[in-house]
């Protein structure tokens, strides 16, 4: 036994050494070259392309689109990396793409919400309604966006709540952009009491703009009557501001309207009621 023992371990090595020796020929060093070759270029020029999309300034180029097409270009690289590491062990790409076709038709048919989702995110990206950073309202709930993606948009709420929105939702509904635009343009509604100069009121609540550093000039701001209320003659001003400027120009200019009712004198109604005491 002590004798048979050495002798099979000596022929096991024997055999491995022969395995091993019959795949060192300059033929199969040549192929492990080119494979390193190849996949070295495939990452130098991956790398070009990422750095070269970095670099495009935001003024050619959105933040979403410049995320879109380096996702692109990192499944791209991925898939040509996959593809020629299994061609080198001899794997037929024709039965791998057969059979990728038929396990795509039924992952189609399985998720279908989510293939929608996916063609509505292709639209979302390209049509450029939105970017990283805006306020946007869907269906009723609205919130900064963080990230979009190829399947969903995601926001944070004022409250600092996560939100995630399906792009087919928004392909689908009504959204609102609150910082698409630069400036934005807000009215505000006010009345004065019946016995109130209109003329007096109208060049009082003229001067509230000037009041106010984070209104616009250009455009002009605008006032005018909206009516008889049930309590006092309505009134509306209407002014510009930066969007970034809304809570500011919002506040500034309730207390602008304020100030120049009170130093005009003007009452600003409010819901009374009379109680008279029969004897």
């Amino acid at each position: 036994m002590d004798e048979i023992l050495p002798e099979t371990t000596i022929e096991q090595i024997s055999t491995f050494t022969k395995w091993i020796k019959s795949f060192l020929t300059w033929n199969n060093l040549l192929r492990v070259v080119i494979a390193v070759v190849v996949l070295l270029v495939l990452w130098i020029v991956y790398r070009l392309i990422i750095r070269g999309v970095k670099r495009v300034k935001s003024e050619k180029m959105t933040l979403n689109r410049q995320q879109m097409i380096m996702r692109a270009v990192k499944y791209a690289y991925w898939i040509l990396v996959v593809m020629y590491v299994l061609s080198l062990f001899g794997v037929k790409l024709s039965a791998i793409w057969g059979a990728a076709g038929i396990a795509g038709v039924a992952i189609g048919f399985a998720a279908q919400t989510s293939v929608s989702n996916l063609i509505s995110g292709l639209f979302v990206i390209t049509e450029g309604s939105l970017k990283v950073g805006d306020f946007i309202v869907v269906d009723g709930v609205s919130g900064i966006v963080d990230e979009v993606k190829l399947i969903s948009v995601r926001i944070h709420t004022l409250d600092n709540q996560m939100i995630r929105i399906p792009n087919s939702k928004i392909i689908d509904s009504s959204m609102t952009n609150n910082s698409y635009h630069s400036i934005r343009r807000m009215t505000l509604n006010v009345s004065i009491a019946y016995n109130t100069d209109m003329l007096k009121a109208l060049e009082a609540l003229e001067k509230a703009p000037a009041l106010c550093d984070k209104v616009l000039t250009d455009p002009a701001p605008a006032v005018w009557f909206d009516g008889f209320g049930e309590s006092g003659i309505n009134m509306t001003i209407a002014y510009w501001f930066n969007s970034t400027d809304l809570v500011a120009a919002k506040n500034q200019m309730y207390c602008a309207m304020k100030k120049v009712f009170d130093d005009a004198g003007i009452e600003i109604p409010y819901n009374k009621l009379d109680v008279n005491l029969l004897k």
